[in-house]
């Protein structure tokens, strides 16, 4: 039996084990088995690869993408540039080596997207997921600065994001965990009047597919998008990963 999971923590609700069920039974993959292994502490990660004896791949979520590198064997050269893995491929010789794939999800999605005038963007969060966002950012030439709750010489804080500031800032993406479920009322701490129908305003987020911040942006003519392609792209990249020699 070929078995692959989802690492993280409270993952419940996760997205990756319906989805690769669904694929294994409407594509007639036989002999696998998509499993969430929900732990407290990545410091249980080990425990999981020694139990799990016919394990390919691996799935990585909040809060894990970075702390899980230190347990890895390898890292692709895209996942040592971002400091972040979501995806990981264990071979015949129980070598684990680190990807990322949301880098690809989040290129995948975005680009239909842009048009000229989204040269600048805002990232919410400091996060792994917002280490791949900035990655693409870099690759598209498209100028970024991070914001966070925490002051800091490189990022903003959200009392930062005056008129001015997010009138300059055509771009924004959500790479934190406010206003997903069951905690669907939160949303990022930003003066929604300040957006307008020339923003791009991206969630990460896909559970609820339109979060309180998708909303109030949508409300000011904001162009939106949910986090679901991203996952879709990254998926399947992984299950690419997993199955190539």
């Amino acid at each position: 039996m070929n078995i692959f999971g989802l690492v993280g923590k409270n993952i419940d609700y996760s997205f990756s084990a319906g989805y690769f069920s669904e694929k294994f039974r409407s594509e007639k993959i036989d002999n696998s088995l998509y499993k969430n292994f929900d732990i407290p502490y990545i410091t249980y990660f080990p425990q999981i690869v020694k139990k799990n004896k016919g394990l390919v791949g691996l799935n990585v979520t909040i809060p894990y993408k970075e702390t899980i590198i230190p347990y890895l064997d390898e890292l692709s050269e895209v996942a040592e540039q971002i400091g972040a893995v979501n995806c990981i491929k264990i071979n015949k010789k129980g070598e684990l080596k680190g990807y990322n794939t949301d880098a690809y999800g989040f290129l995948k999605s975005l680009q239909p997207l842009l048009r000229p005038h989204h040269s600048k963007a805002l990232i919410f969060g400091t996060g792994g997921a917002s280490k791949a966002v900035s990655f693409v950012f870099k690759q598209l030439n498209i100028e970024y600065k991070m914001v966070s709750r925490t002051p800091n010489k490189d990022n903003f804080t959200y009392s930062d994001l005056s008129e001015e500031v997010m009138r300059g800032f055509l771009i924004i993406v959500n790479c934190t965990p406010l206003g997903t479920y069951p905690d669907v009322e939160d949303a990022p701490a930003l003066n929604y009047d300040f957006l307008s129908p020339n923003h791009l305003v991206f969630d990460l987020i896909y559970n609820p597919s339109e979060t309180t911040f998708l909303k109030l942006a949508k409300q000011k003519g904001a162009l939106t998008k949910n986090g679901y392609d991203m996952l879709v792209f990254q998926a399947e990249k992984a299950w690419e990963i997993w199955n190539q020699d």
